[in-house]
């Protein structure tokens, strides 16, 4: 069986009702009951971690997301190998701008992982 693809468009309508975000993973709870939760399936050497936030979670609450893009750049300032992805989310009340940042030594995963998952806790797919 194969893995399920999520990509942030299907957060594309959906009215977040709450915005949880630490160090490591940003939860979107929609009023659906589904959550879009963006995290890093952590493996050996890297790192992976939200480096910077520009706007107010508080201004997507209750309104559709209209916007939700990702795209991703090398990051010039790493030791060895890095890579930045950055999130812009918008809906009519404003919009958030993320940016993750990921190191390697080269030979594991930078990027920013994202899942869909049902009311009931379980992936969608």
């Amino acid at each position: 069986m194969s893995a399920t693809t999520y990509t942030i468009s299907e957060m594309i309508g959906k009215t977040p009702v709450s915005i949880e975000q630490d160090a490591e993973e940003i939860v979107f709870l929609f009023s659906d009951g589904t959550k879009g939760v963006f995290y890093h399936s952590q493996d050996c050497c890297e790192s992976v971690y939200v480096e910077d936030v520009m706007g107010d979670w508080s201004d997507l609450i209750g309104h559709p997301i209209l916007v939700a893009e990702e795209r991703s750049q090398e990051n010039p300032n790493a030791l060895e190998s890095g890579t930045w992805t950055f999130y812009t989310f918008r809906g009519i009340g404003g919009s958030v701008d993320v940016r993750w940042n990921g190191e390697s030594n080269g030979y594991y995963s930078e990027s920013v992982d994202f899942k869909m998952m049902q009311p009931n806790g379980e992936d969608r797919g």
